[in-house]
């Protein structure tokens, strides 16, 4: 069974449930089990963000945060102006993917690129999901 990571980005204040839906459609489109999931990961400034701390805890992943400028290093295929001017990087879910799928992962390792959910809340959560490096 292969591994994978998940990269998770949101709006500020994002509710449990959106993030929810967002990783179990993601999950739908890569034909992959949560249990299947290695690590989770997203950008330092979500550090404190409840939603994306209860899903990792719910389901046992490790969760991990880089920072802009690592984030930043990482070639994606959705770069984004609009993700640069709040965050400092053009991508943080599929860099965040990549990123804890190991080193120098490439781009071609992502299952699922940028998942854009709209919740009920009105709020906004991104996943995207790589296949671990070996």
């Amino acid at each position: 069974m292969s591994g994978f990571t998940i990269g998770l980005g949101c709006d500020r204040g994002v509710a449990l449930d959106t993030v929810r839906a967002a990783v179990s459609e993601a999950l739908a489109a890569a034909g992959a089990q949560a249990q299947q999931i290695v690590a989770a990961a997203s950008i330092t400034l979500k550090r404190d963000e409840t939603a994306l701390l209860a899903l990792a805890a719910e389901h046992g992943w490790p969760l991990h945060f880089y920072e802009a400028h690592e984030l930043a290093a990482v070639a994606v295929p959705h770069p984004s102006a609009t993700v640069r001017r709040y965050t400092g990087t053009p991508s943080v879910s599929e860099a965040a993917a990549l990123l804890a799928a190991g080193p120098d992962t490439p781009m071609t390792a992502l299952v699922v690129e940028k998942h854009k959910h709209k919740g009920a809340d009105g709020r906004n959560a991104t996943v995207s999901i790589a296949r671990k490096q070996p």
